[in-house]
């Protein structure tokens, strides 16, 4: 783990899951804006700080079950576009406003 020690050493497990993937949406929102951009230096930090949250979110114990599948199954989706050859049209559209509606779950939580 390289840019989110803080996190890993406990505080991650005290934020709910909305909380968490808000922060994992942040991530995923930097790597596909760099990567449009064609930024590769911004890219690959990007991608590592989202790929360090998504599996601390999935290493969660709260989070068993459909969560986790849900969880894993959005790391799958994030990875696929950019590794995969066939990606669907609109994909990175539609992860970031899955990671949007988190965000605003997690907004309206702390106000």
């Amino acid at each position: 783990m390289t840019g989110h020690a803080a996190l890993a050493t406990g505080r991650w497990n005290t934020l709910t899951l909305a909380e968490q993937l808000a922060n994992v949406g942040s991530e995923v929102d930097r790597a596909i804006a760099a990567w449009a951009a064609q930024r590769s230096d911004r890219f690959d930090r990007a991608l590592t700080r989202a790929l360090e949250l998504f599996d601390l979110t999935a290493r969660d114990d709260r989070w068993r079950g459909p969560r986790r599948r849900e969880i894993l199954r959005a790391r799958e989706e994030f990875c696929r576009l950019f590794f995969d050859d066939d990606v669907a049209p609109g994909a990175a559209r539609t992860l970031r406003e899955y990671f949007l509606h988190f965000a605003l779950l997690a907004r309206r939580r702390s106000a």
